[in-house]
């Protein structure tokens, strides 16, 4: 690949966002500040401890559309583990991450504190290289939120891992906040709430995203213990627009979750989805009108979560209630990122998810009519 005088875009979008961050937060709250909070995650719920693996994996047939080069994709992968002893607990940010996230949180969810939280001290219930317990199990595809990197969907994940299943965490580099890879740091390339082409631009990349890495599972070193006849698809919102693309337009993929993402980009792919479909909304969400107007007439579970907002679908969910109980973010903060409610309303999401997934993967998928080519 030719190199590139000019700046890279990774470089030029640090550089904006962390002039952002000096301007709008101030000198001595962008400069590094002393971390005091310790952050903690729910432990899974079910019966197995969990295993995690990460993966990078690059797709040389694509272009990255947000700066030169091939398609590198991140991924975890959480099992349930035949032992956990000896193997530690994961952090849910590699400390480069963490670093880069300290400064970034704030621009990427307003009101989150820019200082006074350590990031890298959060710790999954993911044991690194734990070894899987034998058998073939369902495999869970997830994308995150935009703007988010794939651990902040790790409460979720563990909990079904925990339950019996493979979880696949796919990060979405140049459109999350930051990835680690093995080619260097990527950030963020959004500015706030994403202009159409952009949007566009965003889901397409993740479509072919989770597709590459369906492509990749069978190379895995962990496809012993992964069922691919049963695969299922969740996302968060942009990752919910995501799911329920590739839903439809991929027929390895027999069910998915949809956490409160748009379905107004390719209203005739969706209009012709024939798989099961569970959709959750927030009774928050700012951008509820058109979050309605794009489900309607579609055939699918729709769950309700009152007292929430859009961020409680994530980690956040755990995550502010503790930065605020530890006064780093205020009541209004809270409710506008997830919500005043408690944890019954994350525990709603667990069940929910997980019900829906036993029921709808207990066989693989049966052939169904040709699907035409994802746009």
């Amino acid at each position: 690949m030719t190199k590139h005088p000019a700046p890279s875009r990774r470089t030029v979008a640090k550089s904006a966002l962390l002039g952002a961050a000096a301007v709008l937060l101030g000198p001595a709250a962008a400069r590094a500040a002393e971390e005091t909070a310790a952050l903690r995650l729910p432990a899974p719920t079910g019966p197995h401890r969990v295993g995690l693996r990460t993966f990078a994996l690059t797709d040389t047939s694509r272009d990255d559309p947000w700066e030169p080069g091939a398609r590198e994709v991140m991924i975890s992968v959480l099992h349930p583990a035949r032992t956990v002893r000896g193997f530690p607990r994961a952090p849910q940010l590699t400390p480069a991450e963490a670093r880069e996230f300290a400064g970034l949180a704030p621009l990427v969810h307003p009101g989150l504190p820019a200082a006074g939280v350590d990031w890298g001290a959060v710790l999954t219930h993911g044991h690194v290289n734990a070894p899987p317990l034998p058998g073939r199990r369902p495999v869970l595809l997830y994308s995150p939120g935009g703007g988010d990197s794939r651990t902040l969907g790790t409460t979720l994940a563990e909990d079904l891992a925990s339950h019996g299943r493979v979880v696949v965490l796919v990060d979405h580099p140049g459109d999350a906040s930051q990835v680690e890879l093995p080619s260097g740091m990527r950030w963020t390339a959004l500015r706030g709430n994403p202009d159409p082409e952009t949007f566009r631009t965003m889901i397409d990349t993740r479509v072919a995203d989770l597709r590459f890495v369906l492509d990749r599972l069978g190379d895995l070193p962990l496809t012993p213990v992964m069922d691919l006849r049963r695969i299922g698809v969740y996302g968060h919102s942009a990752g919910g627009t995501a799911a329920v693309h590739a839903l439809a337009s991929d027929d390895r993929i027999a069910a998915g979750v949809n956490l409160e993402g748009f379905l107004d980009l390719d209203p005739g792919l969706v209009a012709g989805l024939d798989r099961p479909l569970l959709m959750f909304r927030t009774d928050g969400f700012e951008f509820a009108d058109r979050l309605e107007r794009s489900w309607a007439g579609l055939p699918a579970r729709r769950v309700l979560l009152t007292d929430a907002n859009h961020w409680v679908l994530s980690d956040y969910a755990h995550l502010v209630p503790q930065l605020q109980a530890a006064g780093l973010v205020t009541a209004g903060t809270r409710a506008a990122l997830v919500g005043a409610g408690d944890t019954a309303t994350t525990a709603l999401v667990r069940h929910g998810v997980r019900a829906f997934f036993d029921h709808r993967l207990r066989a693989p998928a049966p052939p169904t009519r040709p699907r035409r080519a994802p746009q």
